[in-house]
């Protein structure tokens, strides 16, 4: 996979950054991949008692630098090294989404990079190269995968309407706090239910191969990159509360569609 699967994105205002970040992108895989697997990968544990891997660090250091040359004006919101510059137009970065996979050597990763500008993510990449699976979209100008050297292909969420019918992915059971019971009976009334988490649920979404991806706990680079994906394939991403875009606790993305029915479901007997 490489910058090249510009090749199948419409125009748009952002072209250019899109460009960029599949290059940035390149680069993270190059990093990322060469770590997986490693016998002397390295790992430690943040505050949060989150782990972190050498990779981490080294695909986060890899994109700043970069975009510091490229964009000097841009800031950054990092989930490694924090938040730098411009408060109106920043790239958002999670250097390996699904870092426990990574460690085990579960295939399910990615590198997750996001340019939000006033407020708006207006250019995203979501690059999986373990999975050989590169997502990404620009305000405007559609939502596209690339599966291995194959050609770009536009996406389109599904069209499922009734919950009976749906397929809900979800991260797991933790994290659900007064949510929890409320989560079950929601997916006890869907037609399929998977664990897949991480940014896997919502391309899965942007795909129209599942209806509904549900996390109760994330952050912003969790999300970002995703919200934008999953837009531009004509889905929709909230919060659990139903408040749009990235920048709320958690989220929920869908095919539209459901998305109402899914926000009730979850809320029903809070305040």
């Amino acid at each position: 996979m490489s910058s090249s699967s510009t090749d199948g994105k419409s125009s748009s205002q952002y072209s250019a950054e899109l460009a960029f970040a599949l290059t940035l992108a390149d680069r993270a895989d190059a990093i990322s991949l060469s770590r997986y697997q490693a016998l002397d990968l390295e790992v430690t544990t943040k505050p949060d008692n989150s782990p972190v891997t050498d990779a981490d660090k080294a695909v986060e250091r890899a994109i700043i630098d970069a975009i510091a040359a490229q964009y000097p004006t841009d800031g950054v919101v990092g989930e490694e090294f924090g938040t730098s510059g411009s408060k109106d137009r920043y790239w958002v970065i999670d250097p390996i989404d699904g870092t426990k996979n990574f460690m085990r050597g579960v295939p399910t990763w990615a590198t997750l990079i996001a340019l939000v500008e006033n407020g708006e993510v207006v250019a995203s990449v979501v690059s999986s190269p373990a999975l050989y699976r590169r997502w990404y979209a620009s305000v405007g100008g559609g939502a596209f995968v690339s599966e291995g050297s194959s050609a770009p292909r536009k996406l389109t969420v599904s069209k499922v309407s009734h919950l009976g019918d749906a397929s809900i992915t979800y991260s797991d059971f933790q994290g659900w706090g007064a949510r929890r019971t409320n989560f079950e009976k929601l997916l006890d009334g869907a037609w399929r239910t998977r664990g897949l988490g991480d940014f896997w649920s919502h391309m899965l979404v942007a795909e129209g191969a599942v209806d509904v991806a549900i996390e109760p706990s994330l952050a912003l680079w969790d999300m970002a990159a995703l919200d934008l994906i999953v837009r531009e394939a004509g889905g929709k991403f909230t919060s659990l509360d139903g408040v749009d875009g990235p920048f709320g606790p958690n989220a929920i993305s869908s095919n539209g569609a459901l998305h109402s029915a899914i926000v009730t479901a979850l809320n029903q007997g809070s305040k």
